[in-house]
């Protein structure tokens, strides 16, 4: 077997059937498809209220996520690079777990700021919130609990 598929420590982070990797392919698609998703008039409620940025957007994804032009580009730049960092093990791992840290910051971002307030540029409301809070310790714990399980795959 090639060092490059075979998952091992030592192989650069390469492992072709690494669930590390499978999450944050999975991951990744579900951001592509949301980024996507808030552009679609009638899964996106009020679309004609979208806003590039800001809290004035009154588009919600799903009826119940605030969202804007800017919203929906996170979140497909954020797909893309959990498709692209999903190519490696250590890339998976980092995705995973950085794309986790930073959800939890803005989970903290958005109970900080007001909704109201003009901070508030993404825009964020409740549901994004404690949605961000959800991800961020799911990534955190698919990020560490299945590289544990790749390294001890591999010793």
């Amino acid at each position: 077997m090639s060092s490059r598929n075979s998952g091992h420590a030592g192989d650069g982070g390469y492992g072709d059937n690494s669930l590390l990797r499978k999450a944050a392919m999975a991951v990744g698609a579900v951001f592509l498809l949301v980024g996507v998703l808030g552009f679609v008039p009638g899964i996106t409620s009020n679309f004609d209220q979208m806003e590039f940025a800001g809290h004035e957007s009154g588009a919600k994804l799903l009826d119940l996520f605030q969202v804007s032009v800017l919203h929906n580009i996170v979140h497909l730049l954020f797909g893309v690079a959990g498709l692209a960092l999903a190519r490696t093990v250590s890339g998976a791992r980092n995705y995973l777990v950085g794309g986790g840290i930073i959800y939890l910051v803005l989970w903290l971002y958005g109970l900080v700021v007001g909704q109201e307030s003009n901070a508030n540029f993404v825009p964020l409301n409740n549901a994004d919130d404690w949605l961000h809070l959800v991800l961020g310790v799911a990534m955190i714990g698919l990020g560490l609990a299945l590289s544990r399980d790749n390294s001890r795959a591999t010793a």
